[in-house]
């Protein structure tokens, strides 16, 4: 059974994503005090683990190719490193392009989800490093194949998906959003094609959301005036 997928954000009042963009805090308001509310209110939710997209995972990992030593992998069977009951970091990559040299991110254990159609010299590089894999069908694309073998394999519960913009809107689209938690930050981006918080790429007459309904159930203002929403994502009366 897939886990339960709780989408946790930190936006402007827009539903912008770049904190480097926003306006600043009024006179008074701590900048630094509004920062820490995100990860302060996260635990809360009671996750065994976090997922973004391949562009975010990127910019944490900061790790770069490099020749493996070890034989290539030809199984396409997941793989599951030593994860001593650490939480996990899930990087949504179907192309294998997330380099690590570590098995953990944060201190939480690495696992990729991928493509059947990576490389069999980068599932032998995920094994030196010790970062668990499964596979998301043979191109990627099956998000809800990938989120039942985390439950089964791993045992979790929820996850909080993180973002981008862009695996967020997959996941609205395949129906895996069980719950949208957001924080509202006091700010304003106010500039168009900014990225924010579900962009899924599809036709002009696509509806990513479609039966789907939210009901909400939390609202809690926070020191300095960002406010915390939390919405459970239901079935669409008459869907």
């Amino acid at each position: 059974m897939r886990p339960k997928i709780i989408c946790h954000m930190v936006t402007s009042i827009d539903g912008k994503l770049h904190p480097s963009r926003f306006t600043g805090p009024a006179a008074g308001v701590d900048a630094a005090r509004l920062r820490k509310h995100y990860d302060e209110v996260s635990p809360k939710l009671g996750a065994q683990g976090w997922m973004c997209g391949r562009v975010t995972m990127q910019e944490i990992s900061k790790g770069k190719a490099r020749t493996v030593t070890s034989p290539g992998v030809s199984s396409r069977e997941p793989f599951v490193g030593d994860r001593r009951d650490r939480d996990l970091a899930v990087a949504i990559d179907p192309h294998g392009k997330v380099h690590y040299r570590q098995d953990h991110l944060h201190g939480d254990h690495a696992v990729a989800v991928l493509s059947e159609a990576v490389s069999d010299a980068y599932l032998a590089e995920l094994r030196e490093d010790g970062v668990s894999y499964l596979f998301a069908g043979p191109d990627g694309r099956d998000l809800a194949k990938a989120m039942d073998a985390l439950g089964e394999t791993f045992g979790v519960e929820t996850l909080l998906l993180e973002g981008g913009a862009a695996i967020n809107g997959a996941f609205l689209k395949t129906g895996l959003i069980d719950e949208i938690s957001v924080l509202i930050h006091p700010a304003v981006d106010g500039l168009a094609g900014v990225q924010t918080i579900f962009e899924y790429q599809g036709g002009p007459d696509e509806c990513p959301g479609a039966g789907q309904a939210l009901r909400h159930f939390h609202t809690e203002t926070l020191e300095g005036g960002m406010v915390w929403l939390r919405y459970r994502v239901e079935e669409a009366p008459g869907s």
